[in-house]
């Protein structure tokens, strides 16, 4: 396993124009091959949160890898470190699957220059593509595909490029159930087996406390609570940051069932 050293994010702010949405955050040093999930509320903060770990969008403060200060990084030298998977695909692309994904490949240094032939290339886009499960749908146009279709040819792009950092932002938002636990049990294997750090931004509390290492829950563009999803997700937090009354209990294989019985 590869390790590329903890993200560290000390004091960031960042936001658009006049308007301030993030202001002097902390996270807990992530880890390599760990996955964390981002919670909370619509606006709490968490897509700009991503947003500004890619590099897409101006922040102050520190987000360090492995030591080296990613924060006004050109965004060419940010994006081989840190790769980041948008809630949806750009429309009215006209490539097939395979196309998208071996441009992403070529896009990122990890492709070209200096490296894999246009052989080479294809294989590792074949390979990932039969990783993620869309290997029948290669030359299928991205135009003809449905909205949990097109996500996954979307993390497809984001893991062909092999990021020490992996941002998925709502990467299952768009599939059915069975497709949600293929995806979380391929992001926690792969962050394992390449020694990345994987952070996703969820809405379901069941599957972020299933499949994350760690718990980051946003309010207004501030932690509120983070942790192992046992400490990260409590009665007060949910509370706090959903205005629920809920009951968080361990279920017989191990896992928070969260229990919501009414609305604050």
């Amino acid at each position: 396993m590869k390790q590329h050293g903890a993200l560290q994010v000390r004091g960031l702010a960042t936001g658009y124009r006049e308007r301030q949405i993030i202001q002097g955050l902390d996270l807990p040093d992530l880890r390599a091959g760990e996955v964390h999930s981002l919670v909370g509320p619509n606006a709490a903060g968490k897509s700009t949160l991503m947003r500004a770990l890619a590099g897409l969008q101006p922040a102050r403060g520190s987000v360090r890898l492995g030591g080296e200060e990613l924060v006004g990084l050109p965004l060419a030298e940010h994006a081989r470190r840190v790769t980041y998977m948008p809630q949806t695909l750009p429309q009215g692309v006209a490539l097939s699957v395979l196309e998208s994904v071996l441009g992403a490949l070529q896009a990122s240094s990890t492709g070209h220059p200096g490296g894999d032939s246009h052989a080479a290339a294809q294989r590792r886009a074949v390979a990932v593509l039969e990783r993620v499960g869309i290997l029948r749908l290669a030359m299928e146009g991205l135009d003809h595909l449905s909205g949990g279709q097109r996500q996954l040819v979307s993390l497809a792009q984001a893991l062909v490029r092999e990021p020490h950092v992996l941002l998925l932002d709502e990467p299952i938002s768009a599939l059915d159930l069975q497709h949600q636990l293929r995806v979380m049990r391929l992001v926690q294997e792969l962050a394992r087996e390449r020694g990345m750090i994987a952070i996703m931004v969820l809405h379901d509390l069941q599957i972020a406390a299933r499949w994350s290492d760690g718990i980051v829950m946003l309010a207004q563009g501030a932690v509120v609570s983070t942790g192992a999803p046992a400490e990260a997700i409590t009665p007060a937090s949910l509370a706090q940051v959903y205005g629920v009354q809920a009951r968080v209990e361990h279920c017989s294989g191990g896992g928070l069932q969260i229990m919501v019985d009414d609305v604050l």
